[in-house]
């Protein structure tokens, strides 16, 4: 009797969790691919819920929110947009946090052809320069910032190759139809260090920071897996995948 009991109970805890289980659909900057990827595997793995991801610009990701798009979570490539979308009334002004800063580099496919230094951009040997569109790209924003302060905005703009976001700019310099360009260090680095080709790490005194901001839709209300995803990103293991992608962490709550 004990057996059949303790049987029953299981089954019980099992069909609870089943139920208890949900999904959420986030739409994710493209430079925070791969780190998601991974992290949304985790997440199902811990806690049973499932992240249906989109990736994509944050810009055209911000219209899309705006214009109905059924995403519930969205985490951008900058803090403009989410708290654009709270000023809007479609989302949580206290789910909002910074989950993550990322890191400019200039990258070309080729080993050797991009120096320490970035000095490739002032030699101008190049015919091509990838860069994301900075109207909807906060990497392609900070591209633009970084060539201005050098004073080589002027000489590298007729050699513009442009992305309309950051995966397909980096597509432009892996394909070889740019020399080099402007990309997310998480785009090119592995286990700690570049993987392939070579890259300057742009000073961040160079541009302003690329604060990247989570945000609970206002449809994700009242949705679990939309809010336990939030707070896993917060979590050890989900910053453990983060930093590991050359991103700087400084996770907190924004001012409302």
């Amino acid at each position: 009797m004990f057996k059949v009991r303790l049987l029953f109970v299981l089954l019980a805890a099992g069909v609870g969790s089943l139920v208890q289980a949900a999904e959420v659909k986030v739409a994710v900057a493209a430079n925070f691919t791969a780190p998601m990827q991974r992290i949304a595997a985790q997440f199902e793995r811990d806690t049973g819920h499932q992240a249906q991801l989109a990736f994509g610009s944050s810009g055209k990701f911000y219209a899309q929110i705006k214009n109905g798009a059924p995403f519930q979570v969205f985490l951008s490539a900058d803090d403009d947009k989410p708290a654009a979308l709270v000023r809007d009334g479609l989302a949580i002004a206290s789910s909002r946090f910074t989950y993550a800063t990322g890191r400019l580099v200039l990258w070309s496919a080729k080993p050797g052809y991009v120096d320490a230094n970035g000095a490739v951009l002032k030699q101008g040997g190049f015919k091509h320069l990838a860069v994301a569109n900075p109207k909807t790209a906060p990497y392609g924003a900070a591209a633009i910032e970084t060539l201005n302060h050098l004073g080589l905005l002027a000489e590298c703009e007729p050699k513009f190759v442009q992305g309309e976001n950051i995966a397909q700019t980096q597509q432009f310099i892996s394909t070889g139809n740019a020399e080099l360009g402007f990309v997310a260090l998480s785009q090119v680095m592995q286990d700690g260090k570049i993987s392939n080709g070579s890259a300057w790490l742009v000073p961040n005194a160079l541009h302003a920071p690329i604060r990247q901001d989570a945000v609970l839709l206002a449809t994700g209300q009242g949705n679990p897996a939309a809010a336990a995803l939030l707070d896993y990103l917060k979590g050890d293991k989900a910053r453990a995948i983060i930093r590991g992608y050359g991103y700087d962490l400084q996770a907190g709550a924004r001012p409302q």
